[in-house]
């Protein structure tokens, strides 16, 4: 068993020299970090005026027939279990961050314009979230359209589709987020529905806009 893990540990740790040691992934990898602090930046200041511009809530088939509950804990414990899990796999396999960076950077930046167009406002009665908690800023807003909870997991499920494990655990997550902004009403049902289309064709553009990044994801060694 020692041998095996030493074995593994040794594997990784030679696909790290093995990439890093190279410039054009040092460049694809900063690009990709600047990317995603762009959009995050976007983002912020979009999410601001979402949140200034918000109106009243409309009806919703879904939520108009379902209790509040509490998913505090699922929201917020969760996305770090999630989260935790895909920076371990980009440890174990870094030819896939410069893909994973930019496809994310993508992904914020559009959903950033969606949330601007269509001023909906939250539904009266919500999920109680933890004000204390470090991603409150995430989880509660105006901004709706549409669910980053459900369409970030489901990118991944498809970035990872080819690995069963990354592949099923993804698609676990976005199911289980989108489930639980639907129940603690944070979300209308249509930017959960939506967010798998529209997460798909971010996808397709991504792999079009950044073609070597996902040549090398994709790579088997």
């Amino acid at each position: 068993m020692t041998g095996k893990i030493y074995t593994h540990s040794r594997k990784i740790i030679d696909r790290h020299k093995h990439y890093w040691s190279r410039k054009d992934f040092w460049r694809s990898f900063i690009l990709g970090a600047v990317f995603v602090t762009g959009s995050l930046i976007f983002n912020h200041f979009a999410s601001a005026y979402v949140d200034r511009s918000a109106g009243a809530y409309v009806k919703d088939i879904i939520l108009d027939n379902i209790p509040v509950v509490n998913v505090d804990w699922i929201i917020n414990d969760g996305v770090i279990m999630f989260s935790l899990f895909i920076i371990g796999y980009l440890v174990v396999h870094p030819k896939k961050v410069p893909f994973f960076l930019k496809s994310m950077a993508l992904f914020i930046f559009i959903r950033a314009i969606f949330i601007t167009l269509t001023h909906l406002g939250p539904a009266p009665s919500r999920t109680y979230m933890d004000p204390d908690d470090l991603l409150i800023r995430l989880n509660v807003g105006s901004d709706m359209f549409f669910s980053g909870h459900t369409g970030m997991p489901f990118l991944l499920a498809l970035m990872f589709w080819e690995d069963k494990l990354a592949r099923y655990i993804s698609l676990t997550a976005s199911c289980i987020f989108g489930a639980a902004v639907l129940f603690g009403h944070l979300h209308y049902s249509i930017d959960v529905f939506a967010a798998f289309f529209i997460t798909y064709t971010i996808f397709q553009i991504a792999q079009k806009f950044f073609p070597e990044d996902y040549r090398l994801f994709h790579k088997s060694a």
